[in-house]
């Protein structure tokens, strides 16, 4: 393998689609957005005996409010959150002196700085600091969730033990915003389709500049200026490999140099647009043409995206699926991806339907207006490439409606 550290340089932003973006954005109701949300959240609240929910993590923070600020140093840092009663007042607690970024949002009633424990921020005063929390805690649970029970979806230990000696329980709030999360509506449909635009105008390019040559952190850069430059957020992951590093999968993108005739494969997980998630999946051969394998390869992967993609419809359980699944040969198994299919949404989500053997989910059904990916990874065990394709679905009335439409390869 070769590696390399030269950067490429990039094209010029395409100035028609950021028209279309802002045109995109004229025909989203936010107010609708925003107001389904927090109504599926406390639904999901009321169906599971609970009064009352603090959210840390930034991507259900999102969800049910809108809000957004330092979202990835938040995914690691207590350092912002919001509590939401079934009945009273939601509160967003937010971040020093960030108060003003949230005042816009009218589904928030009270904005009341954070309270963070902390020890990077704190050091000697964390359990002062921690105490003022549980404190904080108690007076809520006084007016608005009496039964001392609580939903809550990130939480160190001290934290849930200081509530535990003041009388309050502590339950897991991720069943809450994954169920909530699961049927979206008309308004979550055009954000995501923003976003799977965004991700498709990156892949056409990553496509146009592959060459031999390039390193494939230059290759995976594209996708991130692409994002940033019409509106998008983040990208989970940076699985992008090339070559023999295609095979086993899961291998992150680095500064290997790819080489002629070299297949790429690359998963884009990106947050883009409006907080939704663009997850597709191509694989690519530089200069365009598959040899004989690559070609077996790839049809073998697009087999089992068009036999499990023709499988699922409205009311079909997953055990049923799980069941009829395309059956992966042994060769291969040993390499399979982690899931056939799973929810998408603000970012990866419930369900994700593993192999037979693997478990994972397999009580629930799937339901019109749930959103998914039907997911590939062909790569014999030991062998040299492997081919990934990952396509994202709308679960209609009696079949799945295609969201992605960036073209697979005519090989």
């Amino acid at each position: 393998m070769k590696f390399n550290r030269k950067i490429n340089p990039f094209a010029k932003p395409n100035q028609n689609f950021i028209t279309k973006k802002r045109l995109k954005e004229d025909e989203i109701n936010f107010d609708k957005l925003r107001s389904y949300r927090l109504d599926r959240v406390k639904k999901e609240l009321k169906k599971n005996n609970l009064e009352a929910c603090i959210l840390f993590d930034p991507v259900n923070v999102r969800y049910a409010l809108d809000t957004v600020n330092m979202s990835i140093h938040n995914m690691h840092n207590l350092n912002r959150y919001c509590f939401i009663p079934v009945d009273g007042p939601t509160i967003l607690y937010e971040y020093f002196n960030c108060e003003k970024l949230s005042e816009h949002l009218n589904l928030i009633d009270e904005i009341r700085p954070s309270i963070a424990w902390d020890y990077f921020g704190n050091g000697s005063q964390v359990e002062v600091k921690l105490e003022k929390w549980v404190n904080e805690v108690n007076d809520l649970s006084n007016s608005y969730f009496k039964s001392k029970k609580i939903a809550i979806d990130v939480l160190n230990g001290p934290a849930v033990l200081g509530l535990n000696k003041i009388g309050i329980e502590v339950v897991d709030a991720k069943l809450v915003l994954e169920q909530a999360r699961v049927i979206k509506s008309p308004e979550e449909l055009k954000c995501m389709k923003a976003a799977i635009e965004v991700a498709e105008i990156g892949v056409n390019k990553m496509r146009d500049e592959l060459s031999a040559g390039m390193t494939e952190d230059e290759l995976w850069s594209i996708l991130h200026k692409t994002n940033i430059e019409h509106g998008g957020e983040w990208i989970e992951c940076r699985i992008l490999s090339s070559g023999q590093r295609t095979n086993p999968w899961m291998q992150e993108s680095s500064n290997k140099i790819i080489q002629r005739g070299e297949i790429v494969s690359f998963d884009t997980d990106m947050v883009g647009p409006y907080g939704y998630c663009a997850d597709i999946s191509r694989t690519f051969v530089e200069g365009n043409k598959f040899n004989e394998e690559q070609k077996r390869l790839y049809r073998m992967s697009l087999e089992q995206i068009n036999h499990n993609s023709r499988l699922i419809k409205n009311g079909m359980s997953f055990r049923e699926f799980t069941e009829k699944s395309w059956k992966l040969p042994e060769e291969y198994y040993g390499n399979r991806y982690s899931v056939m299919v799973h929810g998408i949404g603000m970012c990866d989500e419930w369900p994700a339907i593993r192999y037979p053997n693997d478990g994972g989910e397999r009580d629930g059904i799937f339901e019109k207006n749930m959103t998914i990916t039907v997911e590939s990874y062909i790569g014999k065990t030991g062998g040299k490439e492997g081919v990934k394709l990952e396509q994202q679905y709308l679960v209609g009335q009696n079949s799945l409606e295609l969201m992605s439409h960036h073209p697979l390869e005519d090989i």
